[in-house]
């Protein structure tokens, strides 16, 4: 016999955005072992600027071996670590947070706690922050990794804040206040809101006036910010990334009693594109979370070599202004390239300048305006196109035919090929999608002025 825990369903991984993970696992394309595989689109890992991480490693070969002033420090490193970090790490960190915030925000090593990846900072916040059966606003569309990470083990609820197009996903006072009266119809009782800035799946970064606003909801109804800010360092157009800490200090609250319900999720798996690292961060100003979050971490470690290692990194300032930039670069480069590409199939991307992704709108290849019909195209993309994308339905968007593609974590021509493969699919839709238009229409052959599906758009 299992525990309930062990056979319980909410960890999510039933969904859409997993299940398309194990399908491209059983057939994963290879440009020469496996060139009809599936393509993953679905990974939102940074992959572009690792020839950097790689020639730093090159070139500074002493610097990473374990020795200090001529003497070996593998045992020092490799005997028990306690739970608080080595603070040279610490140091570091907290210094390259600030610097991929242009400096406008600063931090303090002891306010930080290490976690092994934002997973497990995420989950240690809901355990310090609520009990089980409190419940959490969240923007959608939402990171599916958010129903296993913040309820699974916790207890937690979540509450959707639900957002639309018309406005391109942002969030409205309207919409806080519909999901805070939600949650007390069910009887919830509310703790907080967690978001990502920027935005995943949108790639959007939020507006100082829309900080502002989760500001001052969170002082009305006395609840907390969880800020998951682990993309912050690949906003690569206008308008800059503001962190949550910055929009405090701008309201002159950076002292006051808000300061404590305030926290923010950071990692270096986005950033750097080093997610098998895990490394992960809790930012507080709240001295009992810390402490208490401290002691959580022990059941997740960052390894001492890890941390080592990437304090050597990270300490080399030149570098890592070099890295940004140039990351930023590249990111923005290759975003542009999915979204031409896309463009000129017909399909449109929702304006993005952050992230590792693109949030596309497919819902006119949708046989209708349902999401039956989205995990329907969502399968023909998978099984026919051979590409794993994220369905909208998975970040629990309201509206059918939204979908998340990833583009950061392939080669240039590999992006090509998925772009040559969707725009065969799109044909191939077009083409069935304006027969039966003919057919509920009863349209009649044109003769020698027939129109070839594939030159057609429909209305």
């Amino acid at each position: 016999m299992l525990s309930k825990k062990a056979m319980c369903k909410s960890h999510g991984q039933d969904s859409c955005y997993f299940l398309g993970w194990q399908e491209y696992e059983k057939n994963p394309y290879d440009e020469d072992q496996n060139p009809s595989g599936i393509i993953q689109m679905g990974l939102a890992e940074n992959q572009l600027s690792f020839d950097l991480l790689e020639s730093w490693i090159t070139r500074n070969h002493n610097r990473t071996g374990f020795k200090k002033r001529g003497g070996s420090i593998f045992r020092e490193l490799a005997l028990f670590q306690d739970y608080h970090g080595l603070p040279a790490f610490k140091k570091e960190l907290v210094d390259y947070m600030s610097e991929v915030r242009q400096n406008k925000v600063k931090f303090d090593p002891n306010k930080l706690v290490l976690t092994a990846g934002a997973t497990s900072a995420n989950e240690i916040l809901m355990f310090c922050l609520a009990e089980p059966g409190d419940a959490f606003l969240i923007p959608t569309p939402y990171y599916p990794g958010f129903d296993r990470d913040l309820k699974w083990r916790t207890g937690v609820e979540i509450v959707p804040i639900h957002c639309t197009s018309p406005n391109h996903f942002r969030i409205t006072m309207s919409a806080l206040e519909e999901a805070y009266e939600h949650a007390q119809k069910l009887q919830l009782k509310v703790k907080g809101l967690v978001f990502t800035n920027p935005s995943n799946p949108l790639g959007t970064t939020m507006k100082l006036e829309e900080l502002n606003q989760l500001i001052n909801f969170t002082l009305d109804k006395n609840i907390h910010i969880v800020s998951d800010e682990i993309y912050s360092g690949t906003v690569f157009d206008s308008p800059s990334f503001i962190s949550i800490m910055e929009a405090l200090n701008k309201k002159d609250l950076k002292n006051s009693g808000i300061s404590t319900q305030i926290h923010i999720v950071s990692s270096l798996s986005k950033d750097l594109g080093l997610p098998g690292f895990r490394i992960g961060m809790i930012y507080s100003n709240n001295d009992t979370l810390i402490a208490a979050a401290t002691k959580m971490s022990s059941f997740g470690l960052v390894s001492s070599q890890s941390q080592y290692l990437l304090s050597k990194i990270l300490a080399d300032k030149k570098f890592t202004t070099m890295y940004i930039k140039e990351n930023q670069l590249r990111l923005k480069n290759r975003q542009k390239l999915l979204v031409s590409g896309l463009l000129e199939i017909g399909i449109k991307c929702l304006r993005s300048n952050a992230g590792l992704f693109c949030w596309i709108d497919m819902k006119h290849l949708l046989k209708s305006n349902t999401f039956e019909a989205e995990t329907e195209l969502w399968k023909r993309i998978l099984y026919e196109s051979g590409l794993n994308v994220s369905p909208g339905s998975s970040f629990h968007c309201t509206e059918p035919g939204w979908f998340r593609i990833c583009f950061a974590n392939m080669t240039k021509e590999t992006l090509h090929l998925s772009i040559r493969r969707i725009k065969a699919l799109v044909d191939s839709l077009e083409c069935t999608l304006l027969q039966n238009y003919q057919q509920q229409h009863e349209v009649k052959s044109l003769g020698k002025n027939n129109l070839f599906c594939e030159h057609i758009r429909l209305p």
